[in-house]
């Protein structure tokens, strides 16, 4: 049986020119910070990467600092900003991603609300921080360029000149963003934004934390001047070389056109099912993405049969995944995760696979409740 992959936003494959570029690096010998010819080589690689991964993203490439990956990069965003002002609060909704949520909550957090689509209230946002005053100032504000789980795009730039205004950092996760939609992050002005390169075909354990330009931040990792003494530890220097080759491989405009497409036939072909709904927002939404909630069966079973058709998506139950309690992006929504469904693509995604899923969804929803019917019948 052929296998449809469309869990892109949990990790893309790794795309071909990404592994050419990085195979002579999985051998090769050579420290960034060493003076030899094998140690100029590897520098030579990291800062080609660095400028492939800035053209991409709109920024210098003095801005780009490579991480391990989003999770390290957001962790790094908290750290430095509570670091420079002890004691505040970090601002964040409860629609980020867990590396922001439970990095602020254990730095002193304070949440925002969202709308049934999972969207920041502007008005609400600018009351708390106003709330504050000068001197409750938030140490930083988080804001995420689209949703990982519904795919509904954040009122990005407003929120990034309401903080400007008032004098207060903001951060950006753009991880399931970057290489989904063009970025212009030099335009958008935030202070730090994240991004991954796994999400959009480049290899994992690479990322990257974009610091705007005159800000100085108390590094997460010590031991070492790397990265302009901004993250310590020698560079993963075949992951930086793909996450720079998946960068120059990617064409953002068309990519970002097919996925919409495909995602708008998957979101049709569910819709045709009775009793499936969409959560999230169908039209303002990262591209890739697209999130329904099945009326009478449990999403893991849902799942468990599109896989045994060869379909691999994902859901926002606790049973899908490693978490212990369901999608706390879906309950701030107040949406049910046991009935969720998550559809994503990316550069390597057909029509079949999208036909394969909607083939599929009929007939697996309809076995399940049958076989719930029987079972309350008994």
């Amino acid at each position: 049986m052929s296998r449809h992959y469309l869990d892109h936003a949990s990790t893309s494959p790794t795309r071909p020119p990404v592994v050419e570029a990085m195979l002579p690096w999985l051998s090769a010998a050579g420290d960034p910070g060493r003076a030899h010819a094998e140690g100029r080589a590897a520098r030579g690689a990291v800062e080609e990467a660095r400028q492939q991964v800035a053209a991409m993203l709109g920024v210098r490439p003095s801005g780009v600092v490579f991480t391990s990956g989003g999770t390290e990069a957001v962790n790094a965003a908290v750290w430095g900003a509570s670091r420079a002002r002890p004691g505040a609060p970090v601002v964040y909704a409860a629609v980020e991603h867990a590396a922001a949520r439970d990095s602020s909550a254990r730095a002193g957090g304070i949440v925002t609300p969202v709308d049934g689509l999972g969207r920041i209230d502007l008005d609400q946002l600018a009351a708390l921080l106003d709330d504050l005053g000068p001197n409750g100032r938030p140490s930083l504000v988080h804001c995420q360029w689209g949703n990982h789980e519904v795919g509904t795009r954040q009122p990005v730039a407003e929120v990034v000149a309401m903080c400007r205004a008032r004098r207060v950092p903001v951060h950006v996760d753009a991880v399931a963003a970057a290489g989904q939609v063009p970025l212009d992050l030099g335009a958008l002005g935030a202070d730090l934004v994240s991004v991954s390169a796994h999400k959009f075909g480049g290899p994992a354990g690479a990322g990257a934390l974009i610091v705007r330009r005159g800000l100085r931040l108390d590094p997460l990792m010590l031991g070492g001047d790397q990265e302009r003494a901004r993250r310590a530890g020698i560079e993963n220097v075949a992951a930086v070389v793909g996450f720079g080759a998946a960068c120059a491989a990617t064409d953002v405009a068309s990519e970002a056109a097919a996925a919409r497409r495909h995602t708008d036939a998957a979101l049709a072909g569910a819709r045709r099912v009775p009793g499936v709904r969409a959560f999230g927002d169908v039209a303002d939404r990262l591209p890739h993405i697209v999130c329904v909630g099945v009326d009478g069966v449990e999403a893991e079973a849902v799942l468990i049969g599109l896989d045994q058709a060869g379909v691999a998506v994902h859901s926002g139950s606790a049973c899908s995944s490693e978490a212990l309690e369901p999608s706390p992006v879906l309950a701030a929504m107040g949406v049910d995760a046991a009935r969720s469904l998550r559809v994503s693509v990316g550069w390597s995604t057909t029509d079949a696979d999208v036909d394969a899923f909607t083939s599929a969804l009929p007939s697996v929803v309809a076995r399940l409740r049958a076989l719930a019917g029987e079972a309350s019948g008994s």
